[in-house]
Protein backbone atom coordinates (compact mmCIF):
# COMPACT_ATOMS: atom_id res chain seq x y z
CA UNK A 1 0.00 0.00 0.00
CA UNK A 2 2.82 2.38 0.82
CA UNK A 3 4.41 1.90 -2.61
CA UNK A 4 1.12 2.67 -4.37
CA UNK A 5 0.69 5.89 -2.40
CA UNK A 6 4.24 6.96 -3.24
CA UNK A 7 3.70 6.27 -6.92
CA UNK A 8 0.42 8.21 -6.87
CA UNK A 9 2.14 11.21 -5.30
CA UNK A 10 4.93 11.05 -7.86
CA UNK A 11 2.40 10.94 -10.68
CA UNK A 12 0.60 14.02 -9.32
CA UNK A 13 3.88 15.89 -8.90
CA UNK A 14 5.12 14.98 -12.38
CA UNK A 15 1.86 16.19 -13.91
CA UNK A 16 1.97 19.55 -12.13
CA UNK A 17 2.62 22.67 -14.24
CA UNK A 18 5.47 23.76 -11.95
CA UNK A 19 7.34 20.51 -12.52
CA UNK A 20 6.72 20.74 -16.27
CA UNK A 21 8.09 24.28 -16.50
CA UNK A 22 11.17 23.44 -14.43
CA UNK A 23 11.74 20.20 -16.34
CA UNK A 24 11.43 21.90 -19.71
CA UNK A 25 13.66 24.74 -18.58
CA UNK A 26 16.32 22.23 -17.57
CA UNK A 27 16.44 20.97 -21.16
CA UNK A 28 17.24 24.36 -22.69
CA UNK A 29 20.75 25.87 -22.63
CA UNK A 30 20.80 28.98 -20.46
CA UNK A 31 21.99 31.08 -23.39
CA UNK A 32 18.82 30.18 -25.31
CA UNK A 33 16.57 30.89 -22.33
CA UNK A 34 18.25 34.26 -21.86
CA UNK A 35 17.82 35.06 -25.56
CA UNK A 36 14.12 34.19 -25.39
CA UNK A 37 13.63 36.12 -22.16
CA UNK A 38 15.35 39.22 -23.58
CA UNK A 39 13.22 39.08 -26.73
CA UNK A 40 10.08 38.93 -24.59
CA UNK A 41 11.36 41.77 -22.40
CA UNK A 42 11.97 43.99 -25.44
CA UNK A 43 8.28 43.94 -26.33
CA UNK A 44 6.80 43.68 -22.82
CA UNK A 45 4.63 46.43 -21.42
CA UNK A 46 5.51 46.29 -17.72
CA UNK A 47 5.14 48.53 -14.71
CA UNK A 48 8.34 50.00 -13.30
CA UNK A 49 8.20 47.53 -10.40
CA UNK A 50 7.74 44.54 -12.70
CA UNK A 51 10.53 45.73 -14.99
CA UNK A 52 12.82 46.07 -11.97
CA UNK A 53 11.96 42.49 -10.96
CA UNK A 54 12.60 41.22 -14.49
CA UNK A 55 15.92 43.08 -14.64
CA UNK A 56 16.95 41.61 -11.28
CA UNK A 57 16.05 38.09 -12.42
CA UNK A 58 17.92 38.64 -15.69
CA UNK A 59 21.06 39.67 -13.78
CA UNK A 60 20.79 36.57 -11.60
CA UNK A 61 20.24 34.38 -14.68
CA UNK A 62 23.32 35.84 -16.40
CA UNK A 63 25.43 35.32 -13.28
CA UNK A 64 24.34 31.67 -12.97
CA UNK A 65 24.73 31.06 -16.71
CA UNK A 66 28.28 32.41 -16.61
CA UNK A 67 28.95 30.02 -13.71
CA UNK A 68 27.70 27.08 -15.85
CA UNK A 69 24.71 26.60 -13.56
CA UNK A 70 22.18 26.25 -16.37
CA UNK A 71 19.39 24.83 -14.21
CA UNK A 72 19.32 27.80 -11.82
CA UNK A 73 19.87 30.28 -14.65
CA UNK A 74 16.92 28.82 -16.56
CA UNK A 75 14.78 29.01 -13.41
CA UNK A 76 15.51 32.74 -13.04
CA UNK A 77 14.70 33.28 -16.74
CA UNK A 78 11.47 31.28 -16.39
CA UNK A 79 10.48 33.38 -13.37
CA UNK A 80 11.08 36.55 -15.40
CA UNK A 81 8.96 35.15 -18.24
CA UNK A 82 6.11 34.49 -15.79
CA UNK A 83 6.18 38.12 -14.67
CA UNK A 84 5.91 39.12 -18.34
CA UNK A 85 3.01 36.71 -18.86
CA UNK A 86 4.96 34.44 -21.21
Amino acid sequence: MKKAATLALLAVFAASPLFASVASAANVPCEEMLKDMRAAKASAKLSDADMASVNDLEAKAVERCNADDDARSDKFSADAMKIMGK
